[in-house]
């Protein structure tokens, strides 16, 4: 199977509403998470903190998700279908995302507590916002 071929089964135009609002719940957590730890102020004063914060788990997103059929076919046609397809992508994302924050490309670091929380609150929030899509879609 070619690389187009098999980019044609993982990906479905029809799935943009859902890669739009997977990107906004992973940034809407990650901005929590910066805003527990970081002034209001900081946030807004420096907006390339953010920027530094999403980067490594939106590349991490990019890489796995239309690798593990996030946006597939079978993946817009219901929330039983879609929302394990988001959660088994979310989780190696998530680690990708909390690999490159190790490195000095990127600041926070890794902590084992926050390697869980990144974990568990991005799953539940991408399954949530998938759920709650495929109620009023």
């Amino acid at each position: 199977m070619d690389v187009e071929t098999f980019l044609e089964t993982r990906l479905d135009r029809a799935a943009i509403p859902l890669a739009v609002g997977d990107i906004v719940a992973i940034v809407i957590v990650l901005t929590i998470g910066a805003n527990q730890h970081n002034p209001t102020d900081f946030l807004i004063e420096n907006p390339l903190y953010l920027l530094g914060i999403y980067a490594p788990f939106l590349i991490g997103w990019v890489l796995v998700a239309p690798l593990i059929g996030a946006y597939s076919p079978g993946a817009i046609e219901s929330a039983k279908a879609s929302v394990p397809l988001v959660v088994r992508s979310w989780v190696p994302a998530a680690l990708i995302g909390l690999g490159l924050r190790a490195t000095p490309f990127f600041h926070g670091g890794v902590q084992a507590i926050f390697v869980v929380v990144m974990v568990v609150t991005g799953a539940v929030a991408l399954a949530v916002w998938r759920t709650l899509y495929f109620k009023v879609r």
